[in-house]
């Protein structure tokens, strides 16, 4: 079962909390401050893995948290940075982020790799915090905690070549005739529910990949049939096979079908419509007319497009379709990526600054709630809280951004409440 969509829980793990100690060394009872720093959290990286090729694990398994780094200890020894967690996911999947549903990674190469969610930076022992004039500082650093992200993940195929048409015009027969693929091939409409993949094997000529994608009617891009699912798949192709019965088995009009299928792929994306096309005339060995089949010839070469009339029941014609695609190939090259990955900001803890903040007053059963609304989230990240001397540096900081002083013209009380995010402490002089 092909599952190409998932969306997965990350938490990278925190940084280790710097360590606060003195050395305690012969002749030395007030030795100086000797806490290492804490470990950096374990990131969580995912790695594309040709042997993959689906994303069904996801659909069980949707919460991922790295390893956290080991606090900082005395002797200056800092503590371990937690392991890195690597997830494999198949080679083409596109990584979405949930919140903006912008792209920000394709993993289109094997083993390629991406950080997904980075580990919190391991806080700083008191060890730095010693100068001439604070030879004993009483406090270390609280380790960062580690990003959460929610994410995305897309799986669209890697192939050179996709095939289009409306269900029953011969791609899967045409599939499994020139590849190891196997699909399934009936005489009914969406035999095929699923994208099959294959790699060219066909007597002696260049390999290239072929996905055969179903259900692309009228509305696929509105999500009538199966098109909408599966259009992602051919986003990354080079040129398209467009695929038309000519018997008449169908009663269907080859020229409409034609126009009805680029039609969606207008209306899905205008980069996909504008690939490369050329179009398979199938089924000749079910047809006894030559002047329709020339007739059918002249209307697709008017709309600018190239003809090849085969069966791919029989063989006939396919070697001068696939000469045709391996000379395409070569001149396409490389083509434009049909989405534009966003690149994340990445911000630094050096380069975070704190927001002005804003100050409102709620009120309580038990009283005042001076609520503080600002850009603290660095602070408070990197303040242990479980530390009374990490505790009091956290006060500095804020006594610093003239906190207290804004709070005192609010005429705040001992004992009143103050919040800052999802901390609350009693305000005291």
């Amino acid at each position: 079962m092909l599952i190409d969509k998932a969306i997965i829980y990350l938490t990278a793990g925190n940084g280790g909390h710097g360590g606060m100690s003195f050395r305690r060394e012969k002749y030395e009872p007030n030795g100086g401050p000797d806490g290492g720093n804490g470990g950096k959290g374990g990131d969580i990286i995912l790695k594309a893995d040709k042997s993959l090729r689906t994303l069904l694990p996801f659909k069980y398994r949707k919460k991922y948290k790295a390893e956290n780094g080991l606090n900082g200890t005395s002797k200056k020894s800092t503590g371990k940075s937690g392991n890195d967690l690597v997830i494999n996911v198949p080679v083409g999947t596109v990584i979405f982020d949930k919140q903006t549903n912008k792209p920000i990674y394709d993993l289109k190469e094997d083993q390629e790799e991406f950080i997904a969610a980075k580990g919190g930076r391991g806080g700083r022992g008191n060890m730095n915090f010693a100068s001439s004039t604070r030879q004993a500082p009483r406090f270390a650093q609280g380790g960062e905690k580690g990003q959460e992200k929610i994410l995305e993940l897309e799986l669209k195929m890697l192939a050179d070549v996709g095939l289009l048409g409306f269900p029953n015009v011969g791609k899967s027969t045409f599939l499994s005739r020139v590849s190891a693929a196997k699909p399934k091939i009936a005489n009914y409409h969406f035999t095929t529910i699923e994208p099959n993949l294959g790699v060219l094997d066909y007597k002696n000529y260049d390999s290239f990949v072929i996905a055969d994608i179903p259900g692309i009617i009228e509305g696929a891009h509105e999500g009538t049939g199966l098109g909408l699912q599966f259009l992602r798949h051919i986003e990354r192709t080079k040129m398209l096979i467009h695929f038309v019965d000519i018997s008449g088995s169908e009663n269907r009009d080859p020229i409409e079908d034609f126009k009805t299928i680029n039609n969606e792929l207008l209306k899905y994306n205008e980069k996909l419509a504008g690939r490369k096309q050329i179009i398979a005339l199938n089924k000749t060995d079910l047809l006894n007319d030559d002047e329709l089949l020339e007739m059918l010839q002249k209307e697709f070469e008017d709309l600018g497009y190239e003809t090849f009339p085969i069966s791919a029941v029989t063989g006939e014609g396919l070697d001068k379709l696939i000469s045709r695609c391996i000379q395409l190939l070569d001149e396409i090259g490389e083509v434009e990526p049909i989405f534009d990955i966003e690149p994340e900001v990445e911000y630094t803890f050096e380069e975070q600054n704190d927001e002005a903040f804003k100050i409102h007053i709620e009120n309580t059963r038990d009283g005042k709630v001076y609520v503080v609304d600002g850009d603290f989230e660095r602070l408070l990240n990197s303040v242990n809280f479980d530390d009374l001397d990490s505790i009091g540096y956290f006060q500095r900081k804020l006594n610093d951004q003239g906190l207290f002083k804004e709070l005192k013209k609010m005429e705040i009380q001992e004992g009143d409440l103050v919040r800052i995010n999802d901390i609350e402490f009693d305000y005291f002089e």
